[in-house]
């Protein structure tokens, strides 16, 4: 079994990993003070609580935009859990080509959520990922990541906007029942929720216009906050939550960690 860990912006998404399935997944909060030793901590606690024992973790593979956690989550694993580390990057020996003008900016998420599409779907893919951005990952089905796009994420844009506006106050991010809202609060729904949405969609259809194949490609939405606007979207084809973790369980083959 094996450990895969997505270190976002505002979440740590972590899942175990045995054979091509995921038999467990959790969130933590993205923290850069904590220590090796509180990650290792909070890693093992989850560990058990899904009825493992670290000792049956073989491996991890790790995907990281935080630079400032990726360290501390190094040594936590490789410590507390295993020593047995695979790290996804641009330059890592997977079976992906970044046909980009700049390879060795891709996100190592963006990596994995390629990866992921790839082994799930085998075509030609958009891969919508909701977190502290929205990105766009264009991969097609001879293995290639072709560029993308990205934009604010829903609840960046959500909290800027109630820490800009003095008498906008936080609200909850529940579907809207109509764009014309009546109290403030529908306002904000409507506003946030349809507008990201709507964004979406706009640009998942220029995406399609600039297709390089006749093959059209299939939209898969994943993060934190795709199934909400899944129901709204005329985009989004699919689902997948743990798409991310997916790819890490790829990549960790790739790079021949023990499983």
């Amino acid at each position: 079994m094996r450990i895969v860990i997505d270190i976002g912006n505002s979440e740590v998404t972590v899942g175990l990993a045995e054979g091509a399935s995921l038999r467990g997944h959790w969130r933590l909060t993205t923290v850069s003070e904590r220590t090796p030793d509180e990650w290792a901590l909070q890693l093992e606690a989850f560990i058990v609580r899904a009825g493992h024992s670290p000792e049956e973790i073989h491996a991890a593979c790790i995907a990281s935009v935080a630079p400032g956690v990726t360290a501390a989550m190094l040594a936590a694993v490789r410590l507390g859990i295993t020593p047995h580390v695979g790290v996804v990057s641009p330059d890592a020996p997977l079976p992906l080509v970044l046909d980009v003008d700049e390879p060795w900016a891709v996100g190592a998420d963006r990596i994995a959520n390629a990866l992921g599409v790839l082994d799930q779907r085998g075509r030609d893919a958009i891969v919508v990922d909701l977190g502290t951005a929205t990105t766009f990952d264009c991969v097609t089905a001879d293995r290639r990541f072709i560029g993308g796009a990205i934009m604010p994420g829903l609840r960046t844009s959500a909290e800027q906007l109630i820490r800009r506006a003095a008498k906008l106050t936080a609200t909850e991010l529940v579907l809207p029942t109509r764009a014309i809202g009546r109290t403030t609060t529908e306002h904000i729904r409507a506003g946030v929720l349809y507008g990201t949405v709507d964004a979406i969609d706009g640009m998942v259809d220029r995406i399609r216009a600039e297709w390089p194949t006749p093959t059209a490609p299939v939209v898969v939405g994943t993060g934190g906050l795709a199934a909400l606007l899944a129901p709204i979207s005329r985009t989004l084809d699919a689902v997948d939550p743990d798409l991310t973790l997916h790819g890490l369980r790829v990549a960790a083959d790739a790079l021949g960690l023990p499983g």
